[in-house]
Formats: C-alpha cells, sequence, structure tokens
C-alpha cells in the first residue's frame, strides 16, 4: 500500500498541482487508513469492501476527530481509490456508494476589535524581537492573510508605496490584497531597522526571518500569536486562523460586502465566505438577547 499511496500522492502534485500543505494531509490520512487495513490483515485495494471504509471512518469518528477531518480523509481515501481504478490497478472502488459525513458549519473563534488591539499594543516595543513581531501581527490582520502566506511572503511581492501585497494561496493561486496604513507604517519600520540585521550570508528572500536569518515557520508564528494574546489578557482559544477569522468578521460587521472578504482572503468557493456572516449573526442574535424584553 506504501508503494502506491507514494504514487498516488506524485500524482497529486505533478497532475492535480494540490499544495504542499494538502498533499502532506492526504499523505497522512492515506497512511492512517493504510495502517488500518493491514491490521485489519488486509494487504490489497482489492481485498477492500465499503463496509470496511465505513468500519474506518466510524472509527475516526470514535477518536474524536472533527466532521471536517474526517470529511478530509474520506475524501483523500475517494480520489486514492478512483486512482487505483483509473490507473488499472484495482477492478473496483469501495468507496463508490460512502456518504460524506454531513458537515456542521462551526461558527469560528473571533477576537473583538478591543482584543485584537491589545494584541498589537503588546507586540510593540523598540527591540528587533517587538518590531518584527509587531510587523506580523498588525500584517495578519490587516490582509486576513493565513500563517502559510505570511511565512512564505516575499519581499518583491510587498508594495508599500501602494498598500499591497502579493499572497500566494492555496494551490499556488496569487491574490493583491491591500493593507492599511498602520500596517504599512509597521512593516516599514521592520524593513528599516530590523530586517537589514537579520539577513545572513545570500540575501533571502522571506519577508520574515528567525534570529539566525532563516525563514521563520508556521509553529513559531503561531506560538508567538498564543504568547501575545496571553500577554494581552485574551482568554479565548487562539487558532492559527483567528486573526483571519477577525479580519473578515470586522470587515463584514462594517459593512463590506460578501465577493470583496472574499476576494481578499482567496476563497474559491463563496459558501466557504458566507461562514462569517453567521459570525455576525451569532452577534445579533446575542444582543436582542439581552435588550429585547421578551428575549
Amino acid at each position: 500500500m506504501g508503494d502506491l499511496i507514494e504514487g498516488f500522492i506524485n500524482y497529486l502534485a505533478v497532475e492535480r498541482g494540490l499544495a504542499d500543505n494538502t498533499l502532506l494531509a492526504y499523505e497522512r490520512d492515506l497512511n492512517k487508513y493504510a495502517g488500518f487495513l493491514e491490521r485489519s490483515g488486509l494487504r490489497s485495494p482489492a481485498q477492500v469492501s465499503r463496509d470496511k471504509v465505513s468500519e474506518f471512518i466510524f472509527q475516526l469518528k470514535k477518536e474524536g476527530l472533527q466532521v471536517t477531518s474526517i470529511c478530509r480523509s474520506l475524501a483523500a481515501i475517494k480520489m486514492f481509490h478512483r486512482f487505483l481504478v483509473r490507473e488499472h490497478l484495482a477492478e473496483e472502488d469501495p468507496t463508490a456508494l460512502v456518504d460524506t459525513p454531513k458537515i456542521w458549519k462551526r461558527v469560528p473563534d473571533v477576537l473583538s476589535l478591543e482584543e485584537v488591539l491589545k494584541m498589537i499594543g503588546v507586540s510593540g516595543g523598540d527591540d528587533w524581537q517587538h518590531i518584527r513581531d509587531n510587523a506580523m501581527i498588525e500584517l495578519l490582520y490587516a490582509s486576513g492573510m493565513r500563517v502559510s502566506e505570511l511565512v512564505g511572503l516575499r519581499v518583491e511581492n510587498v508594495n508599500l508605496d501602494v498598500g499591497y501585497i502579493r499572497c500566494i494561496g492555496k494551490g499556488s493561486k496569487e491574490r493583491l490584497v491591500p493593507i492599511g496604513r498602520q500596517a504599512r507604517h509597521a512593516l516599514s519600520v521592520y524593513f528599516q531597522k530590523v530586517r537589514p540585521g537579520l539577513v545572513k550570508g545570500e540575501n533571502p528572500s522571506q519577508v520574515f526571518l528567525s534570529r539566525l536569518g532563516k525563514r521563520l515557520s508556521r509553529q513559531s508564528v503561531w506560538k508567538l500569536i498564543k504568547h501575545y494574546a496571553l500577554k494581552a489578557g485574551v482568554r479565548k482559544t487562539i487558532k492559527p486562523h483567528t486573526l483571519r477569522h477577525s479580519f473578515a468578521t470586522h470587515l463584514l460587521q462594517h459593512g463590506a460586502d460578501l465577493r470583496s472578504v472574499q476576494e481578499m482572503l482567496g476563497h474559491a468557493d463563496i459558501s466557504t465566505t458566507q461562514i462569517y456572516t453567521h459570525v455576525d449573526r451569532e452577534r445579533l442574535r446575542n444582543v436582542h438577547k439581552q435588550f429585547h424584553p421578551r428575549g
């Protein structure tokens, strides 16, 4: 199974052009699936039945995985078996009649404007790390970019004069996102006072660098975000996309249209962006409950 999975992942990378993060997630899902099949005594795709696939999905549910993660695993498994049939490596697709679990749209956790401003405030300072971190947090909130897009941001994709950045998103799709004067100022200070001192050896293309002049990892940026949230007294659960969710929610709350927010976030389907309208409706529901005499 390992060789078949490797061939499938290579196919997705070359023929479908999927993003690296998606490929890694699919590979993890399929290796877990293969391990389950091997423990069940199945070593060939021809031995897999619809019931066995359903059993694996049920096991993921018992393990407490979120529905979105289960759906992603099932999507990878379905694509894998279709690939095997198409390449004549298997005769039948056991997933053909396996239903996808219903995805319940979960309202994402967002920060209030006051909480965001507190995070920006506590990240400020005169030393190199605070100047860099403040620029990162300002940019994340100003643009709604993903953390993976932030760490991959290149110098040539930043235009402070015009106030735009070019984001390279999922599937290597590009989009232009405007940024406001506060983020432009924070970036300008970082570029002038800090980044030249972080560059080691050959000039790296990434905007944000570590003390050793290396590209920052997503995990390190996430830890920094959690650190400043805690320092600001934010008690909400902080995730890598928290500032991205807050960016979209605050735009819609202040009258931005859904299509514009979709374009800035880089969502291929507007239904993905619509989750943020649920956030605003939840706020209105709470206001109604608190202030209506029969709420």
